[in-house]
């Protein structure tokens, strides 16, 4: 008679969503490993969306004068 629980673990089949999870572990992973983004990457962002900013506000300052 053989129990309902044994130690063997039987692997589950390796299909598109284990490929996935596992692709998902190993991003993770290796950020961790990297450590995060760097400082000059923050600089450029944080000076990306300031000059974006300014350039949204120029753009409704400008269409304001020539509904005037």
């Amino acid at each position: 008679m053989k129990a309902f629980m044994t130690d063997e673990h039987e692997t589950p089949p390796d299909n598109e969503t284990m490929r996935e999870v596992k692709r998902a572990k190993a991003r993770k992973q290796a950020a961790e490993e990297k450590g995060g983004i760097g400082w000059k990457t923050a600089a450029g962002i944080g000076i990306g969306s300031a000059a974006l900013a300014a350039a949204l506000i120029y753009a409704s300052k400008a269409r304001k004068k020539d509904d005037d």
